[in-house]
């Protein structure tokens, strides 16, 4: 068929155009909708702390958001304790004679109240299929969202690092006065905001602390690190020793007064934050999980089924 042939043939009706897809933002994430909730939510997670280490504590500044309550955790230890509140699973009571479902059901209803949510019934239903609170946040209700986070288990480059607009793992780990310039929020959004504040977790330190004074015990990447270090100075694997001793009881108390004394250093740092925060702004202040400070004869937190692994303070609400 020549050219003129195809001129002079009759003219098919034109088929519609399929919808252009929309233009990807970087990290291959769609562009966000308009915001379906009016207030900002920040979610705290002061690390390792333990219900009665807060309430020994008596801090003021943070307890003007609301009564708190003894929750429990999901998980002991923090990177599977972080997975479990960004599918949206809070910290939980224990309620009697109630089915798990029901309970799921209400606790995911109270995020309406907590977001604000114009006219859109917020539920576990709405996550799905990724069941991940940011992602919904973010793509379904308009939200920007961040993290910031102090333990280097959380950094950028786990898998806790999905639909989030700005992921920072900050250059101190017990710095959380550090975090509060960093928290924006401008522009047409409502702004979701993970804090993961570390003076609570070992070794339970303020920043102008002089580290060398600071109580000595591997944790994981120092244990990952001495391992690496011994294993290349020695030909056989098994050689390799952790040199240390047990904290005995009396430094075993030191240590929770010390992790005591960082709440009430906290609560001043609190007071900043609340100052900073707009108008509806919804705040939760929990922890990831708990401590042992002795107890069965367990130091830290992780591998051991026991309660004071799993008890958190707990309390939520606006401050203006």
């Amino acid at each position: 068929m020549g050219l003129f042939d195809f001129l002079g043939k009759k003219k098919e009706p034109t088929k519609p155009l399929k919808p252009l897809r929309p233009v990807m933002r970087p990290g291959g994430l769609a562009p966000h909708p308009d915001p379906k909730a009016k207030n900002n939510f920040i979610v705290i997670t002061l690390d390792s702390l333990r219900y009665d280490s807060f309430m020994e504590a008596a801090p003021k500044t943070i307890m003007k958001l609301g009564k708190v309550e003894k929750r429990y955790t999901y998980a002991s230890w923090t990177a599977p304790s972080h997975y479990n509140l960004l599918t949206g699973l809070l910290p939980h009571t224990t309620p009697d004679n109630v089915y798990a479902s029901e309970y799921y059901k209400e606790d995911f209803y109270n995020y309406n109240k907590r977001l604000g949510s114009k006219g859109t019934d917020i539920d576990f239903g709405a996550m799905v299929p990724g069941l991940w609170l940011p992602g919904l946040l973010q793509q379904k209700l308009g939200y920007d969202t961040h993290a910031r986070v102090s333990l280097p288990v959380l950094n950028p480059k786990t898998g806790i690092n999905r639909a989030f607009d700005s992921f920072q793992l900050m250059d101190s780990h017990n710095d959380m006065a550090a975090i509060l310039p960093t928290m924006k929020f401008d522009g047409p959004r409502p702004h979701f905001y993970l804090l993961n504040v570390g003076e609570t977790h070992y070794p339970y330190a303020k920043p102008d602390e002089d580290s060398s004074m600071w109580p000595r015990i591997s944790g994981v990447n120092g244990v990952f690190r001495k391992m690496n270090d011994q294993i290349a100075e020695s030909e056989e694997k098994s050689k390799f020793k952790e040199d240390f001793q047990f904290f005995n009881q009396d430094k075993l108390d030191e240590l929770k007064e010390r992790q005591i004394d960082t709440v009430r250093y906290l609560d001043g740092v609190f007071e900043q934050l609340y100052d900073t925060v707009p108008k509806n702004t919804h705040i939760i202040v929990t922890a990831d999980h708990g401590e042992l400070f002795g107890e069965a004869g367990y130091f830290g937190h992780g591998p051991i089924m026991h309660e004071k692994c799993f008890e958190v303070p707990y309390l939520e609400g606006m401050i203006r």
